[in-house]
């Protein structure tokens, strides 16, 4: 039995079969290794600051200037006659 296994075994190794399936175990491993060392890291905690109403006028028109470029470039542009919103 022992002599089946080492043979099946040794015909594995050569095969390559072995090699595949340790560098998806290492890989695996490597994998596993560094989800915990980054979930051991303390998190930086920081302060969210909230938004002011003149940061989300300016926000909305910044959007919305680049909106307008978006449009009059496609507008201005030789290949489209009319662009359908």
């Amino acid at each position: 039995m022992l002599c089946a296994f080492l043979v099946t075994f040794k015909q594995l190794l050569h095969s390559g079969f072995l090699s595949l399936a340790m560098m998806g175990l290492e890989r695996l491993v490597m994998s596993l290794k560094s989800r915990v060392l980054r979930a051991l890291r303390p998190k930086k905690l920081y302060d969210k600051v909230e938004k002011s109403d003149s940061m989300r006028i300016e926000i909305r028109s910044k959007k919305a200037r680049k909106l307008i470029e978006k449009t009059l470039k496609i507008a201005d542009s030789p290949r489209n006659r009319s662009y359908a919103f």
